[in-house]
């Protein structure tokens, strides 16, 4: 207590005000609720005021030898419960988190890095406005004609990717409204950017080679997304062969009950179909366990939206990531094949969390 006194003293002294921690304002987190129509560019960009967002691209790779790849790299912005009050530029507001990784099938399993830091000194930042994130060398940023620049840097992978768009956003939910749960207020706004075309360089081993592919992009925040019972969900988007786009997920209880659940299916001539709670649904087909956290996740599934069943097998089992150094989760990342009445109808990721420990956002 003493040395804390006389920090607080030196500062007075030196003309310096001080916020005491007792007197600090909590934040007030913006909420979700339905209505809200989404506005583009303006909702490309950051939205600071609500507690977590995050900016999520998945996708699959081809080498010049034919070799697949899988990637993903995810930029989240987490508000702290600082006082927001606080003038001094080395408070923690906004923290940014990057996630990053390499799918290899001669290798066997997942390759992947982790980053955070504060935001601030122009070093790590999510901007308003359109996308446009930071963190040190990595970074995604969205050009005027509609694509995306991403880079990330690191001892363990790197890779120079430019997805570009070649349909609509699409709107997950009413309209971008997300519902999480049977509460209203457990929700995100959410849509996401299917279809993307993908070109870029990938290094790995010390070795960097031209690649090509798809991508899908997720873009999603809320104050208040799940439900205090979850313990985490499975998530799926997939591009499929002739041009549509499927997501779904399935949120998860404690006891491993379905809470909620969600899809929407938009067909190759643009229309969409939801799905709601009863609809959907998550059947595992194959197990993986890992042998490092012994945590076992169904890597195969059978998913069912309304009548349709697509077959999801992963393109390897081991795609277990582990990002305790920042977001404090354990969590199952993977591409994908997907089949419809035993034929082959697309690629995409599956993400399968609250396996090792109950997810908390």
């Amino acid at each position: 207590m003493l040395p804390r006194l006389l920090a607080l003293l030196v500062l007075a002294c030196a003309g310096i005000g001080v916020h005491i921690a007792a007197q600090a304002a909590p934040p007030a987190f913006a909420p979700v609720t339905p209505g809200r129509a989404l506005v583009f560019p303006q909702d490309f960009g950051a939205h600071p005021d609500y507690r977590t967002e995050w900016w999520y691209a998945t996708g699959w790779l081809e080498t010049p030898d034919g070799k697949p790849l899988g990637f993903q790299v995810t930029f989240f912005r987490s508000r702290t419960e600082h006082d927001p009050a606080n003038p001094s530029a080395f408070a923690p507001k906004q923290l940014i988190i990057g996630h990053a990784a390499l799918s290899d099938p001669a290798l066997g399993h997942l390759v992947h890095d982790q980053r955070s830091a504060r935001e601030g000194f122009g070093l790590a930042y999510a901007k308003t406005g359109t996308t446009d994130v930071k963190l040190d060398d990595w970074s995604m940023t969205r050009a005027p004609d509609g694509h995306y620049d991403v880079t990330v840097r690191s001892g363990e992978l790197a890779f120079t990717l430019r997805l570009a768009p070649t349909q609509a956003p699409l709107l997950q939910g009413e309209n971008g409204f997300s519902r999480k749960g049977a509460l209203a207020q457990h929700a995100s706004y959410y849509y996401s950017e299917p279809q993307l075309q993908v070109d870029g360089r990938v290094t790995r081993a010390g070795k960097t080679v031209a690649v090509k592919g798809s991508a899908w992009l997720d873009h999603e925040w809320s104050s208040t997304v799940l439900d205090p019972d979850a313990a985490g969900w499975e998530w799926v988007g997939i591009n499929l062969d002739d041009g549509g786009a499927l997501m779904a997920f399935q949120i998860r209880s404690r006891s491993g009950a379905k809470l909620w659940a969600h899809a929407a299916l938009r067909d190759a001539r643009g229309r969409v179909t939801q799905y709601g709670r009863d609809e959907v649904s998550f059947t595992p087909q194959a197990r993986w366990t890992s042998p490092r956290t012994r945590a076992t996740y169904p890597v195969a599934t059978v998913l069912a939206t309304g009548a349709i069943h697509w077959n999801v097998v992963p393109l390897q089992s081991d795609q277990e990531l582990d990002s305790r150094r920042s977001t404090g989760a354990v969590y199952w990342e993977g591409a994908v094949r997907v089949q419809r009445d035993g034929r082959p109808a697309g690629r995409g990721y599956l993400e399968l969390t609250g396996y090792v420990d109950a997810m908390k956002l």
